[in-house]
């Protein structure tokens, strides 16, 4: 078995550590603008795809696939992973998919297919409508259910595609940007409508399924949001009870036993203030912040998907044990309108607690370009306790240097510090109903990056005093 990973940053480099751990051999793919990018070097053999966009190229992935005679693909999360035509595509190419098939994908993982599996089996749903591709569909069913409302990419997730409606005179605009996103993120563009719902948590449950069974392995909290982009996960959630936990565990395995899933999948729910869980969709891929599902359970979830895929059995479903949460290092000004940053990592220091695990998709030297997700890399902290892992996750924070690219960083310290957190009242309209004030740069930082434009300037001189130096012919280093 030879795998080829069809995707980029934290995500590829996360897969690819796991495959070569299993000793199978492994094929990157980048395009132009990754070219030496982190998951390149991890990988056994890369091929260029060619433009900026071509992660979402269906032909130039599976010529790839051709040309160094992989057996099987992972899609990752984002781009391809979840397209039903990627999936048949590699099925007729004789290349394994490693994920759900595409009869499973458009069940659960199309937002109308998932809606009307989940209505045709009891699972409660939010009210709205699942088509709602055109101005008057969508009015219709806004007027029906009463706004705000949200408007949802069908083809896709993470965010991406999504409008929050508050008023029939700005259904027009939502729409039509919703469309824009959804083609541009997905290459599709149907909408469905759902009332907005607050406040209410975002409990997702990890599950695994074999075609026949499905295992929970837990839930995850994903409340923290900002434009519908979660920022902090944890695992377990604080704000559900045990009959909750159940009721979310039985609907998410009865979803997937109904249309025979197969690897692994998250099925997201809202939940309200009574408990109550009303089911939103499915990923049916690897999510972003499976990593606490795996610290808490000593799981590896890739490697559960790749054993899955060539023919092994489900695990077992292992008994949670601790707390752990995550935060995600972006690219991007928190007190600038979030805009996205870039620029070459001059800097890059990770904490070295064994508590913590640290997912990365960058290198020192590596220039941060503004064409994809501005996720660079995942912080997770374990502890006994949820205090004890909220604390080690600030101090972890503290511990990360990262020069040379404005990042997020400050901010989820001010978030995991906050009253709200520490108290687990996170709920999905939490973050954006907060006024979150720019704090001051610690006097480290600003000294270490001193340190690191002196050295840099030194050995820029150095180098130019003498024209045999070493460092004037060696080219780039990395």
């Amino acid at each position: 078995m030879k795998i080829l990973v069809a995707n980029r940053g934290e995500i590829a480099c996360r897969i690819l550590r796991t495959l070569r751990e299993m000793g199978i051999p492994s094929v990157a793919v980048y395009t132009d603008p990754d070219a030496g990018a982190p998951h390149v070097e991890l990988a056994d053999e890369a091929v260029a795809l060619g433009p900026v966009d071509a992660y979402l190229r269906i032909d130039a992935i599976l010529s790839a696939a051709r040309k160094t005679g992989a057996t099987a693909v992972h899609p990752g999360y984002g781009f391809l992973s979840q397209s039903a035509p990627f999936a048949r595509a590699c099925r007729e190419a004789g290349v394994t998919f490693v994920g759900p098939s595409p009869e499973a994908m458009v069940a659960l993982g199309d937002k109308r297919g998932s809606r009307k599996t989940a209505e045709d089996l009891g699972v409660p749903v939010v009210p709205g409508a699942r088509e709602c591709d055109t101005l008057d569909a969508c009015k219709a069913a806004a007027d029906r259910v009463g706004y705000p409302v949200l408007i949802k990419a069908a083809g896709g997730g993470g965010g991406k595609g999504m409008r929050l409606v508050k008023s029939a005179a700005d259904l027009a605009e939502g729409l039509e940007a919703a469309k824009r996103e959804a083609m541009a993120s997905f290459g599709d563009d149907r909408i469905i409508v759902e009332k907005y719902v607050s406040p209410a948590r975002h409990v997702e449950v990890q599950i695994l399924a074999d075609g026949k069974d499905a295992v929970a392995l837990g839930e995850r909290e994903c409340s923290l949001q900002r434009r519908y982009q979660k920022i902090i996960e944890e695992a377990p959630s604080p704000g559900i009870g045990d009959k909750t936990r159940e009721g979310l565990f039985e609907s998410a395995t009865k979803l997937a036993r109904a249309v025979g899933y197969t690897n692994a999948g998250t099925v997201e729910f809202l939940v309200g203030p009574d408990g109550a869980h009303y089911f939103l969709e499915v990923n049916t891929r690897l999510q972003v912040e499976h990593p606490v599902t795996e610290l808490l359970t000593g799981f590896d979830i890739v490697q559960a998907q790749v054993e899955i895929a060539r023919g092994g059995a489900l695990p077992p479903r292992l008994p949670p044990r601790g707390h752990a949460i995550e935060a995600r290092l972006n690219a991007e000004d928190p007190y600038n309108g979030f805009l996205p940053a870039s620029g070459r990592v001059l800097t890059l220091e990770w904490p070295q607690s064994p508590a913590v695990r640290v997912d990365s998709g960058i290198v020192e030297g590596f220039e941060v370009k503004p064409f994809y997700d501005p996720l660079l890399a995942k912080l997770i902290a374990f502890g006994t306790t949820r205090e004890q892992a909220r604390r080690r996750l600030v101090e972890a924070l503290r511990d990360t240097t990262i020069l040379g690219v404005t990042t997020n960083q400050p901010l989820l310290v001010q978030i995991l510090e906050s009253d709200f957190f520490a108290r687990g009242e996170t709920f999905t309209t939490t973050l954006e109903s907060t006024a979150w004030a720019e704090p001051p740069v610690p006097e480290e930082v600003i000294a270490a990056a001193r340190k690191a434009l002196t050295a840099r300037v030194n050995s820029h001189i150095d180098g130019l005093s003498d024209r045999y130096s070493p460092w004037t012919t060696i080219g780039r280093m990395r």
